[in-house]
């Protein structure tokens, strides 16, 4: 899996649950973080979209955050929120416990570039 799911050194603080942080695109608060995963090489946020995309979750690789700011409680991420509102839809009926799902998913398509 490429580096697009693996939290950029020196970001996350192994053990440490990220959820319920507010999330920052580069132009705005986008959302909170539903749950995510710290797994090598298949890490993700699940974000609670909100407001901005009523009943919606994106799952949003851990390769596009640029920081974790744990004082305040926010993961900022290296996309615009409109990046973020086109990005494929997050379903959990089809995540499973093995993370071959990530990758036959599109997610990993849409997210190249990102990082």
């Amino acid at each position: 899996m490429p580096s697009t799911y693996s939290f950029r050194e020196g970001t996350y603080r192994a053990g440490t649950s990220l959820d319920g942080f507010d999330v920052e695109a580069s132009d705005g608060s986008i959302g909170s973080i539903d749950e995510h995963s710290a797994e090598a090489g298949f890490g993700y946020l699940v974000v609670d979209t909100g407001f901005w995309i009523f009943g919606k979750k994106r799952l949003i690789p851990a390769g596009v955050v640029q920081r974790i700011d744990y004082d305040d409680e926010k993961v900022h991420v290296s996309m615009t929120k409109d990046q973020i509102k086109d990005a494929p839809d997050y379903d959990e009926a089809r995540r499973t416990d093995d993370s071959d799902w990530l990758l036959e998913s599109n997610h990993s398509t849409y997210y190249e570039g990102y990082t």
